[in-house]
């Protein structure tokens, strides 16, 4: 019986939904001010990191939003016939639980492609400089949009709208830092803040300084990279000789008791 029960709840909430009676993505639309409250700080960032524009961050936390509601309804849906606060207790963890895993998802995909994404920005950089020996650098930056890593390009805009509205101090720079926490992303905004107020008699020698430090941090990049690579190797060899270890121990101890039998 509580089966059928469960079974007719879930089928009056498909109807309900279908023919318009409850619309969740309504419900989601209304009151997106409050439920923008629930978005993770670095949200925007790990789904720039994956799909760069092509994906809209807040479309895709409203679909979120509408998927965890539905997930909710289920489990309530299927519990309805035994319900307690215990269960309701459960509905609330279930649906949290669901909430949360596609922030899980992001941010590991992230971390898998960490250093891949660390090292768009010095790459980047090292082609900009190119462009600075032409023009300004707010000029530069513009011009190297089109070129630019997909994840990156939104930032960019800002920060070239917030040089043009007048801002030339060194926070639209670490505003985009702060946007893009990759690594030393700080530390190469300065390093451009600081070439933009260089003089033009000094601005082949600041280009210099500024070319040798991206060199570096590509060759730290590479480093890294190939650090990655051979621990992965080490790691692939070692399993390797764990297993053929195991599979030699067990024939011996088979070889053992095959003798002792005879």
């Amino acid at each position: 019986m509580q089966i059928e029960i469960a079974i007719l709840a879930i089928i009056i909430f498909f109807i309900l939904t279908y023919s318009g009676k409850i619309s969740i993505n309504k419900l989601v639309a209304d009151n997106e001010m409050y439920l923008r409250r629930l978005k993770e700080g670095d949200w925007d960032f790990y789904v720039k990191a994956k799909y760069g524009d092509a994906v809209n961050p807040d479309l895709l936390f409203n679909k979120r939003i509408r998927n965890t509601l539905i997930v909710t309804v289920l489990v309530f849906c299927l519990l309805i016939s035994k319900m307690s606060y215990v269960y309701v207790l459960v509905c609330i963890v279930v649906g949290f639980a669901f909430f949360k895993l596609d922030y899980i998802n992001l941010k590991n995909y992230y971390k898998r492609h960490l250093h891949e994404i660390d090292t768009m920005l010095p790459y980047y950089l090292k082609g900009l400089e190119i462009l600075i020996q032409h023009y300004t650098v707010p000029v530069a930056i513009g011009k190297s949009l089109e070129d630019a890593p997909e994840i990156f390009k939104e930032g960019l805009k800002e920060l070239i709208n917030a040089i043009n509205a007048g801002d030339d101090s060194i926070e639209p720079y670490m505003d985009f830092a702060r946007k893009y926490p990759v690594r030393d992303s700080m530390r190469m905004m300065r390093l451009l803040y600081r070439l933009s107020l260089g003089r033009q008699e000094r601005k082949q020698e600041q280009l210099l300084a500024f070319s040798k430090t991206i060199s570096n941090l590509q060759q730290k990049a590479r480093e890294t990279k190939y650090k990655n690579r051979l621990d992965k190797m080490e790691g692939k060899t070692m399993s390797m000789l764990v297993t053929t270890g195991l599979g030699v121990m067990v024939l011996l101890i088979f070889a053992v008791l095959l003798l002792i039998n005879l």
